[in-house]
């Protein structure tokens, strides 16, 4: 368990620092060739974390410290699962939350990405707008 939390801590740290420098950097400044390779290589670090390191952590501990097997089946609060129609093992439910954590970091890279891309951009300003919602705008 302590491997894990470690893990998605040090995640956590290499995202809000990949966050923060990217808030503090104006859009348009050049690189150096230094520059270029420190970021591409701390990327390549938090990526390595979220798909290699934190997913294998977590099932490294649920096999082993919670002892999710495949012969232990999940029977849910008031046997409510035990009423389907097909078994569910704990085994499975280590592997959906091993898939669920992909889709979290493949979102997060997404959203991270569509944020550094858009940091600098101004919104259009908006016209106002009478009560009719339409606007408010005089011809010269």
């Amino acid at each position: 368990m302590v491997a894990f939390v470690v893990a998605l801590l040090a995640l956590c740290i290499a995202t809000g620092t990949i966050v923060l420098v990217s808030r503090r950097r104006p859009p348009g400044t050049f690189l150096t060739w230094g520059e270029a390779m420190a970021a591409a290589a701390f990327v390549f670090f938090t990526m390595f974390l979220a798909y290699g390191i934190v997913p294998h952590q977590w099932l490294a501990w649920a096999d082993n410290e919670l002892n999710w097997r495949a012969d232990k089946i999940l029977y849910g609060p008031g046997d409510i699962v035990a009423k389907l129609p097909f078994t569910v093992t704990y085994q499975v439910l280590r592997d959906l939350v091993a898939a669920g954590l992909y889709v979290v970091f493949l979102s997060g890279m997404v959203v991270l990405w569509s944020m550094c891309q858009a940091r600098g951009k101004t919104k259009p300003a908006e016209l106002p707008v009478s009560s009719y919602g339409r606007p408010l705008v005089k011809k010269a």
